[in-house]
C-alpha cells in the first residue's frame, strides 16, 4: 500500500509541477497586492481540487456512459502524458501544461483569473485530469486505495499551495534554470509512468482476446 501511494503521490506531483506553473502565476498577479494574490491562490487551487474530486468520483462512470473502457483510456492517456513529458523535458510550452496565447490575453483582462486560467487548466489541465481518472481506475474496486488516490491528490494541491504562497522567494531562489531542471527530471520521470500505462492498457486488451493458437 506504501508503494502505491509513493506512486500516486510521485504521478499526481510531477503531472501538477506546480514549481512550472510559477512564472505564470506571478505574471498574472504582479498587478495585485500581497493579501489579493493570497486570495487569488486560495482560490485557484480550490477551483481545481473541486474539478479533481469530480473527476475523482465520477470520472469511471463518465467512460462507461459514453462507452470507453478502461484499457483504450489508458492507452490514450499514455500517450497523452508521453506528449506532455516531451514538452517537459524540452523546456517547451505547449497547450497541455500552460495556457495558449489566445488563452493568456483572455486571461489578462479576465476579472477572476483565479478559476481561468490558474485553476484550469494550469493546475487541473488535461494531464492531471487524465492521471485522476486512471489512478481511480487502477483501484478500482478498492475502497482504501481510492482513498489514497483522494488523499495524495490533496497533498499535492496543499504543496501546490504553499508553493503559491511563497512564489516570490522561491523564483528568487530557483530562477528560470533551476525551474526548467526541475521540469525536465520531471518529464524524464512522467515519461516513463507514460509508458507503462500503455504497457498495461496493451496488456489488458491482449488479456480479453480469444487465444488464438
Amino acid at each position: 500500500m506504501f508503494e502505491y501511494a509513493a506512486t500516486v503521490f510521485v504521478t499526481l506531483l510531477v503531472v501538477v509541477d506546480p514549481v512550472a506553473v510559477l512564472p505564470m502565476y506571478l505574471a498574472l498577479t504582479q498587478r495585485q497586492s500581497k493579501e489579493r494574490r493570497r486570495q487569488t491562490a486560495i482560490r485557484a487551487i480550490t477551483v481545481a481540487t473541486s474539478t479533481m474530486m469530480v473527476l475523482a468520483v465520477a470520472g469511471d462512470a463518465l467512460l462507461k456512459l459514453l462507452g470507453i473502457g478502461l484499457p483504450a483510456f489508458r492507452i490514450a492517456g499514455g500517450l497523452l502524458l508521453f506528449r506532455l513529458s516531451i514538452d517537459m523535458v524540452l523546456a517547451r510550452q505547449s497547450g497541455l501544461r500552460s495556457a495558449t496565447e489566445a488563452e493568456t490575453e483572455e486571461a489578462e483582462i479576465s476579472y477572476d483569473i483565479a478559476v481561468f486560467p490558474l485553476g484550469i487548466p494550469l493546475i487541473a489541465g488535461p494531464g492531471t485530469m487524465t492521471s485522476v481518472i486512471l489512478l481511480m481506475g487502477r483501484a478500482s474496486g478498492d475502497v482504501i486505495m481510492q482513498g489514497t488516490v483522494i488523499l495524495d491528490m490533496l497533498c499535492v494541491l496543499a504543496l501546490s499551495l504553499a508553493t503559491f504562497l511563497f512564489a516570490a522567494p522561491l523564483m528568487d531562489r530557483l530562477g528560470v534554470t533551476g525551474i526548467n531542471v526541475i521540469g525536465r527530471v520531471f518529464g524524464i520521470v512522467l515519461a516513463a509512468l507514460a509508458v507503462q500505462y500503455v504497457i498495461d492498457g496493451v496488456g489488458d486488451v491482449l488479456a480479453t482476446m480469444p487465444d488464438l493458437r
